[in-house]
């Protein structure tokens, strides 16, 4: 509880508190505009956070990752244009309270709905943390090596519908992380020849390539005319009737939302999803869902928001990602030479702390920012292509080069856009992609820590129960899915003639 209120405190010094202002509103403004997203935000600011502190890189990437979550409500409810997957959900009832005049009530329970939904996530953060993080300490090497095929496998399982397509995003990911110094035998791996590649390919312009250039040069492609900008009349309000007839829906989808953020591979869409669905169960109405039901808006937001609490929770425990943009936080980690999971509490506490500290006042932070600025944010989402893309592609090579002051990063950031590409246009999804990528060099380390400890080589795992559980739900998340479809396809009554 101490190191818990200290990191409060800490969030509000002036450079901390600063960047996290700064890291709100830059996300606000780009979950806003459609088409980009957080991801993109994160990746493409990793260069700044090289040349920061930990705590105050910690502020910007989780105050981005706030605004950008609860940004995409904005475009969802006035232009039916999620800013994010996440507000997809959202437009079901919020831009038809837009239609019919009531963009302000739409606005004002989305913002309230997206600050309660983080408030009550970061609660269940500042309280789980702690205890799983000492708890991951009993794991040795086949543990986490266990934990990071979970990962893995369910990510490549429940992120898209292909199966397959998942495991093949997250095995070239897993090979692109090969090239380098083999950090066992020491001896060059798959560098060709090629000197700079002796450190491998580095996680910030293969993040940048991935994801900021990649989604620029789609939404190029594109080529969609400007949506107009449905007129926000009227004021935002929330009252103590308001509070009452919400706070049961707000309660039930923030603990939704907080338990599918604790599940890798899920995301905050599935969230929304779920929430929509328990809410309109609960509801004396559910004919008025779809149609500009208040509770409908609720649900989602709260459920959205509260992911970002979830998915931090075996972040910073275990080092686990439950999304692509805990990926690239993982990857922002490396950068600093830090190692998320639960050694990250007793070697870095004010960095593990920090995250808890800075993800509760992000949401406070957030709450003001969209309740006084929420007209203009929405202007920004109507800003034309050809004045955004240009900058971005200007700050995504600037980044890039600045890492190490070599151009074969840029060189990579591009060949990794030109993948990137490839991937989406296979339908291969990149969230596993991206934590293959990353997760790839701490699998390769555990396992061979294993095996050096082991006296009986692979048979080692054997005795490990905890590494055999994470490792049976591996092999179960490959072979269910196939097994169901399969039962229900010979279930199916055949068709007479």
């Amino acid at each position: 509880m101490i190191e818990f209120v200290n990191a409060i405190a800490a969030s509000f010094e002036p450079a901390v508190f600063g960047c996290l202002v700064l890291g709100v509103a830059l996300g606000l403004v780009v979950g806003a505009i459609p088409g980009l997203g957080a991801a993109m935000l994160i990746a493409l600011t990793l260069p700044i956070t090289f040349h920061m502190g930990n705590t105050t890189s910690v502020a910007l990437l989780v105050g981005e990752y706030v605004g950008g979550i609860s940004g995409g409500l904005v475009s969802a409810i006035l232009l039916n244009m999620p800013g994010t997957p996440a507000s997809i959900v959202t437009t079901f009832d919020g831009f038809q309270l837009t239609r019919q005049g009531r963009a302000a009530r739409a606005l004002s329970l989305g913002i309230v709905a997206s600050f309660a939904g983080g408030l009550i996530s970061a609660l269940f953060l500042a309280g789980l943390s702690p205890f799983l993080a000492k708890f991951a300490l009993r794991f040795g090497p086949w543990e986490y090596f266990g934990l990071i095929m979970m990962a893995f496998v369910m990510l490549a399982a429940l992120a898209e519908d292909s199966l397959v397509r998942g495991l093949i995003g997250a095995v070239l990911g897993m090979a692109f992380a090969l090239p380098g110094i083999d950090p066992s035998a020491g001896h060059q791996r798959l560098t060709f020849g090629i000197d700079s590649l002796l450190s491998g390919f580095n996680v910030l312009p293969v993040l940048i390539g991935v994801f900021a250039i990649k989604q620029v040069l789609i939404e190029t492609g594109r080529n969609q005319p400007v949506p107009e900008l449905v007129q926000n009349e009227g004021s935002l309000a929330f009252g103590l009737k308001d509070l009452r007839k919400f706070t049961p829906n707000i309660l039930r989808s923030s603990v939704i939302g907080t338990w599918v953020g604790l599940l890798p591979g899920i995301g905050a869409s599935v969230a929304s999803l779920l929430s929509y669905g328990s809410a309109k169960g609960f509801s004396k109405t559910p004919e008025n869902f779809g149609k500009g039901e208040e509770q409908g808006i609720v649900a989602s937001e709260a459920a959205n928001n509260a992911s970002v609490g979830g998915a931090l929770i075996p972040l910073i425990t275990m080092g686990i990602p439950g999304s692509v943009v805990d990926a690239i936080l993982i990857g922002a980690l490396m950068i600093h030479s830090l190692q998320p999971g639960p050694l990250l509490f007793q070697n870095s506490p004010e960095v593990a702390y920090g995250f808890i500290g800075s993800y509760m006042v992000a949401n406070f932070v957030m709450l003001a920012l969209m309740w006084v600025g929420v007209r203009r944010i929405a202007r920004l989402a109507v800003v034309p292509n050809w004045v955004l893309f240009p900058m971005i592609l200007v700050f995504c090579a600037i980044g890039a080069f600045a890492l190490n002051n070599n151009w074969f990063d840029v060189w990579v950031m591009i060949g990794f856009s030109i993948i990137g590409l490839v991937l989406n246009f296979a339908s291969i999804p990149l969230g596993p992609f991206v934590i293959g990528f990353v997760l790839a060099p701490i699998a390769e380390e555990q396992l061979r820590t294993a095996l050096m400890y082991s006296e009986n080589g692979l048979q080692g795992v054997l005795g490990r129960p905890w590494a055999l559980s994470f490792l049976a739900i591996s092999a179960l998340s490959i072979i269910v899915p196939p097994l169901l479809r399969l039962v229900k396809r010979f279930r199916r009554p055949v068709s007479r003639a």
